[in-house]
């Protein structure tokens, strides 16, 4: 027999050993070698099982975790060698096991097999990683609740069509970031319900002959329930799609975000200073302070939105139960978790030092006739039909575009040439600060509801960290 069908789990079964090409392309182990910790974790659980079972002494349970604790021990250290010949991270274990500890190595695997072990390996790793994220998450949405709580009588325009449209506060658009992100973390913690059941004993797609006891091994490793059909067990990736479009939305909305600081830093916008630490400049414009974090994460979406893609059509074709494809699932998932953790601690480190240019932020709103709205709404309060308002501000608009005044610049005389319904306390709703305070509402712009939306997110980010 060669050294090759030697090394393989599986051989008995074949006569002449793999080729060496296509052992290569089938292989796996390097990159699900990162599931080394969760397997360990999950073989553990499946070993004291066992035992409780009757299938494993207590002398072999023992051996077994003490053997696994040893090759753990091996893997953090960078001393574990992998071989391509083993395939992957569970067969590369269980070998380096036997190895270690003979013929109760061998056991370790009654009652289950890679399909359900791979399974359940991703969903121990997606666990953990999704409560990465809520925390980076988290973090990010109290500097968001900082910043707004700063700025909440800052004064910007908002714009629609990137056309100054009425003025806001700067606290006001950040607490739209906030509202966007709580969305994301919800539909993480929607995404965690379903990552937190246990494939574990669907063995290879029909469950298992042997006595096992899934629920002691699914509260041993901290799952909610077992999975109730063992060819949907082994098969399923639901729950790896699921977090990729939760990721897909999250990173959409960060290349918003990207998108306003990007223009917001710009000489032309002039609205906010990044710290240093999250810029670059160029090696042939000496003037030059460019965004790189938050360009580099709108770039990064395009690549969680291709993940995506990838896993749904890796498994729009697949019948039941477990195929060779499922391989596929690991990379575009391990890519996904560290594009968005590293946007995320990337934005929450960033966001609570933006500096605000209030002076420019002020000076752009009174450009563009950000006020035309409330002149309307004005006139609607003076009897005017809003259709007959609007003529009347467009009017006013025209001339202040001729000559080059803002409509809080005209005299009352040319106000009045417009209609005669116009006063002089129309100039308190023709300032900035006039209008913003007019919108005195739930969810409106104005100073006062601004300081209650930050307060409500402090109680709210307040009652999830206890």
């Amino acid at each position: 027999m060669s050294q090759d069908k030697q090394n393989k789990l599986w051989g008995g079964r074949f006569t002449e050993s793999t080729d060496a090409f296509v052992q290569a392309f089938t292989a796996s182990v390097n990159f699900d070698q990162r599931l080394a910790r969760y397997d360990i974790e999950g073989s553990v659980a499946h070993a004291k099982m066992l035992c409780q079972v009757g299938i494993l002494s207590e002398q072999e349970r023992e051996q077994i975790i003490k053997g696994l604790a040893e090759v753990l021990e091996l893997i953090e250290a960078g001393q574990f060698e992998w071989s391509i010949e083993l395939e992957d991270v569970h067969m590369n274990i269980e070998a380096a096991l036997t190895e270690r500890i003979g013929i109760a190595g061998k056991k370790l695997h009654t009652g289950r097999s890679r399909n359900d072990q791979v399974a359940t390996d991703i969903r121990l790793f997606l666990r953990e990683q999704l409560a990465l994220i809520d925390s980076e998450l988290t973090r990010l949405q109290q500097g968001l609740v900082g910043l707004a709580g700063a700025n909440t009588d800052t004064i910007m325009p908002g714009f629609t069509h990137l056309q100054v449209a009425q003025p806001v506060t700067f606290g006001h658009h950040l607490m739209a970031w906030f509202e966007m992100l709580k969305r994301d973390a919800e539909r993480f913690a929607d995404c965690a319900k379903r990552v937190n059941v246990m494939p574990l004993g669907s063995a290879a797609l029909a469950g298992t002959s042997y006595p096992i006891d899934r629920l002691m091994t699914a509260e041993l490793l901290g799952f909610t329930k077992p999975c109730a059909n063992s060819l949907d067990g082994v098969s399923d990736r639901d729950f790896a799609i699921e977090f990729c479009a939760a990721s897909a939305l999250l990173m959409t909305h960060l290349s918003r975000f990207s998108e306003e600081i990007v223009l917001w830093t710009s000489a032309q916008f002039n609205f906010i200073h990044l710290p240093d630490a999250f810029c670059t400049g160029s090696s042939i414009m000496p003037q030059k302070k460019n965004p790189d974090v938050p360009e580099l994460v709108r770039g990064k979406t395009g690549r969680v939105n291709g993940n995506l893609v990838s896993l749904l059509t890796l498994m729009k074709s697949q019948p039941l139960a477990y195929n060779k494809d499922n391989q596929e699932d690991k990379e575009p998932l391990f890519d996904t978790v560290d594009t968005v953790l590293g946007s995320l601690r990337a934005f929450a480190d960033m966001v609570p030092n933006i500096e605000p240019v209030k002076e420019s932020m002020l000076k752009a709103a009174k450009q563009g006739f950000s006020t035309a709205t409330d002149l309307a709404d004005y006139l609607v309060g003076k009897g005017i039909a809003f259709r007959d308002a609007h003529e009347v501000v467009g009017l006013a608009v025209r001339l202040g575009t001729d000559t080059g005044r803002d409509l809080s610049e005209l005299s009352l005389e040319e106000l009045q040439s417009f209609s005669t319904e116009i006063t002089a306390d129309v100039f308190e709703v023709l300032t900035l600060e006039g209008s913003v305070s007019a919108r005195d509402h739930l969810g409106g712009t104005a100073p006062n509801q601004v300081r209650y939306a930050v307060s409500e997110a402090k109680a709210f980010l307040a009652a999830k960290l206890k």
